[in-house]
């Protein structure tokens, strides 16, 4: 199986820990933070990661606003964008999904499933 690397974008920082660990404790499944939009941007561009695990609720550039940075450069606009959430109502889902994002995954989120989840959503084998 080859390699996977995720980006995980998320302003708190334990959050992002929680996240890391949880999707490194899949074999070849290699995983970079970013605690901003911005940074996740520059991030993106520098790694090209396989996927990318965005918070919609975040200061400065939320999640949906980054989101749309992503579509607009056409070096990272291919990749598949999963949006975590506090707020799951499904009128969020529906308008994060026409957005052209990848799927919704609800925080907090269970560490334990989380990198099935997400497989689930990417298409990917754990």
């Amino acid at each position: 199986m080859a390699r996977k690397r995720i980006l995980i974008i998320d302003d708190e920082a334990d959050i992002r820990e929680i996240a890391q660990m949880s999707l490194e404790a899949v074999p070849d499944w290699e995983i970079f933070t970013a605690y901003s939009g911005k940074e996740g941007l520059e991030k993106a561009l520098l790694e090209l990661p396989d996927a990318v695990l965005l918070d919609v609720m975040m200061p400065e550039m939320d999640g949906p606003a980054t989101f749309l940075k992503f579509q607009e450069n056409f070096e990272i606009a291919h990749i598949p964008v999963v949006m975590l959430t506090a707020k799951v109502q499904s009128a969020d889902r529906r308008r994060f999904l026409a957005m052209g994002a990848k799927g919704v995954l609800p925080k907090p989120f269970d560490p334990i499933s989380l990198p099935s989840e997400l497989a689930d959503i990417l298409g990917w084998e754990t």
